[in-house]
């Protein structure tokens, strides 16, 4: 099987970074945190993920560590000539006491490409979680390519969130009508989890003409968004972010 086989792996103490390891066109740089806590930015070094590729990034947060893994541009999935679809798995794990915020750049599923996306979330009872996710179909003025995406969150060894999407060539018809995406050419959604959320229970509600709040059956709550274009996404969700952290988390701003 033909493709790129690619894993960056981060591992955040209180102390620092004691693993920070990229390969191929997964380069990590530490970066200066805006706030409290370390910051690591995924540097792309190449093209990818082309049909076939294999990428991945683990990161663990341990006991009382704060970490935000952000990255320096979009992911944009692209055409090859091979058949088999690219995959890029994320597991994250957030230990007790300890916060991680991940913040990746956007995924933009270009025409004839074919992408399986899957982040794997495992959070102590005490952890804090900040995820921001971003699916943006084709780039200018073209269709998507196919995309098929899973985020599943388990706190304190329970499930916590487990949601599917698929867009594009393939996969269920449905994806484009008007009740998933209704023509929209960008969706994402904000994950918060938090003992706060627990204290303080969050309340379902709309946050603007393409947002909304829904609380979950835990310490969390989630924002999903749609919008004509990736910087309209992102400014939804940065401002239900800032909205929803000013509220819970006062002294812990989205920057």
């Amino acid at each position: 099987m033909s493709g790129v086989r690619a894993t960056a792996r981060i591992v955040a103490t209180p102390a620092g970074l004691p693993v920070l390891s990229g390969e191929g066109p997964l380069a990590l740089r530490r970066t200066r945190a805006a706030g409290p806590g370390l910051r690591v930015t995924v540097v792309g070094a190449m093209s990818a993920p082309l049909g076939g590729d294999r990428l991945a990034v683990e990161a663990e947060v341990r006991e009382g560590a704060r970490l935000t893994l952000d990255a320096a541009a979009a992911t944009v999935s692209l055409p090859s000539r091979t058949a088999v679809p690219a995959s890029y798995d994320v597991r994250l794990t957030v230990g007790e006491h300890a916060e991680l915020r991940w913040l990746p750049g956007p995924v933009i599923s270009a025409y004839g490409s074919d992408l399986r996306a899957r982040t794997r979330v495992e959070l102590a009872a005490t952890a804090r979680l900040v995820l921001r996710e971003e699916q943006v179909l084709g780039r200018h003025a073209e269709p998507p390519g196919t995309l098929v995406s899973r985020l599943t969150v388990h706190r304190a060894g329970r499930p916590l969130f487990d949601q599917e999407l698929g867009s594009g060539p393939g996969v269920p018809g449905g994806w484009d009508g008007p009740a998933v995406l209704a023509g929209h050419r960008a969706t994402g959604q904000l994950l918060l989890v938090g003992p706060e959320f627990d204290v303080k229970p969050a309340r379902p509600r709309l946050l603007g003409e393409s947002a909304v709040l829904t609380p979950l059956a835990g310490p969390a709550v989630v924002v999903t968004a749609l919008a004509p274009d990736a910087l309209r996404l992102r400014r939804v969700l940065d401002e239900a972010a800032r909205e929803i952290l000013a509220e819970w988390l006062p002294d812990e701003p989205y920057r």
